[in-house]
């Protein structure tokens, strides 16, 4: 592990894998600067040395104003760790397109400007490394989450496409894929499936689906944030990190399920899947 202090910008810093990241990569001795909308869910990360920023990623001036706070203050930023995200799952017919929208421009659009605006300073200073919070989801698809596999999967291309180009000036760019971890984002998510597809055709089997996500979500069968915060630190602190991280309950058997069965196999098993708690 390089124990060098780096300057660390962590986006979604408000709660789950964001919050629990900022505080654990300050506890190794980085700067770290948490970056969110709700500055007020970040008050207790000042206690423990950590720099709050209000970011919304899909503000050019706010994202940019942040990045220039961190040079005046620091002069450089050699981690970016791009972990706002969110996901609105429903129909692809039943999820109105502004929200569609939103989620390619939080989750895709946003992480990519973050990307360009660090980019210059890395490549002036010999180096960087940029870590992205992918998904499962960007490798396989899951009943109802179209438009959130959309943006996880541009995610994932982005970050291949960005590895090729930025090798040659030093900088690493590393993908983090979550399983199912225990944080808000499952129950929004389920929420927005039943929201979404009320009173439609799709409501019949959307509504089971919605429900085991929102008990799957709040149970202790699934992972807590700290695996993928330890995944994280890896990313940052490694000398020669992996160019994937995947972490997480069933992350690894989707992943592979996905890959070896035909795809009507699959579609049977989502399906299937989703009545768990009807």
């Amino acid at each position: 592990m390089n124990k060098v202090r780096k300057v660390v910008l962590v986006t979604g810093a408000s709660s789950g894998i964001g919050f629990d990241a900022a505080q654990a990569l300050a506890a190794r001795g980085h700067k770290v600067y948490a970056a969110a909308r709700r500055v007020e869910k970040m008050e207790p990360l000042k206690a423990k040395g950590i720099e709050v920023l209000r970011m919304d990623v899909t503000d050019e001036a706010s994202m940019a104003e942040g990045v220039e706070s961190i040079l005046k203050n620091e002069g450089r930023i050699d981690v970016l760790v791009n972990n706002a995200g969110y996901g609105f799952f429903g129909a692809i017919e039943t999820v109105p397109m502004e929200e569609a929208r939103r989620q390619v421009e939080v989750n895709v659009f946003g992480l990519a400007r973050l990307c360009q605006l660090v980019l210059p300073t890395m490549r002036k200073q010999g180096g960087g490394r940029i870590v992205n919070t992918s998904s499962i989801a960007g490798r396989s698809v899951f009943y109802f989450g179209g438009w959130y596999h959309v943006s996880k999967y541009s995610v994932e291309a982005l970050s291949d496409a960005m590895r090729m180009e930025l090798k040659p000036f030093g900088i690493d760019v590393v993908m983090i894929e979550p399983g199912a971890i225990k944080t808000d984002w499952g129950i929004i998510a389920a929420r927005h499936l039943a929201e979404s597809t009320k009173d439609t055709a799709y409501e019949p089997t959307a509504a089971p689906w919605a429900k085991t996500m929102d008990w799957a979500y709040r149970s202790n069968l699934i992972s807590s944030p700290r695996v993928i915060t330890r995944a994280i630190l890896r990313a940052v602190d490694s000398r020669r990190p992996r160019a994937r991280y995947r972490k997480g309950r069933l992350s690894g058997t989707v992943i592979f399920l996905h890959w070896l069965l035909p795809a009507r196999w699959w579609d049977a098993l989502m399906r299937r899947f989703g009545k768990i708690r009807n």
